[in-house]
């Protein structure tokens, strides 16, 4: 596990320089992207990179100068805007991950359609858990 995790975190960084992005800003257009139609707020992507709105306004900023994101109006409430991302950045990206995600397919291929139910049981209950502490951790300052 403790490898996985590493690796992931290495293809990250390395993804993240071949996309010109550091990877704060990388996840950050993860969760854009992971939004689809439901275009988020500075607000919601503040709370899911557990960075101040000043901080997410940065990285917005950031992707924006870079050819990833557009503000759009909230129809909702104009006072708010919600962060869409352009299509030749999704294209890029796609470009990027697309083999890594074609090669994850084919794995799955192995597998029952239970043993995927019991994968993504884990999967789904294992980041609620890492969330779950990192949230003890920042509320913590002594651990």
């Amino acid at each position: 596990m403790d490898g996985l995790i590493a690796t992931s975190m290495v293809a990250q960084h390395e993804m993240a320089q071949r996309l010109g992005l550091n990877v704060s800003d990388l996840t950050c257009f993860g969760y854009v992207l992971g939004a689809g139609e439901e275009l988020l707020t500075a607000g919601d992507l503040a709370g899911r990179l557990h960075v101040t709105t000043g901080a997410v306004t940065g990285i917005v900023n950031r992707l924006e100068r870079a050819g990833y994101v557009t503000r759009r109006p909230d129809p909702a409430d104009r006072r708010r805007v919600r962060i869409a991302a352009l299509p030749t950045a999704v294209a890029r990206v796609t470009a990027l991950y697309g083999p890594y995600y074609a090669r994850l397919a084919e794995q799955f291929d192995d597998y029952s359609p239970t043993e995927i139910a019991v994968l993504n049981d884990w999967f789904t209950r294992t980041a609620e858990l890492m969330t779950a502490h990192l949230d003890e951790t920042r509320q913590n300052p002594t651990l």
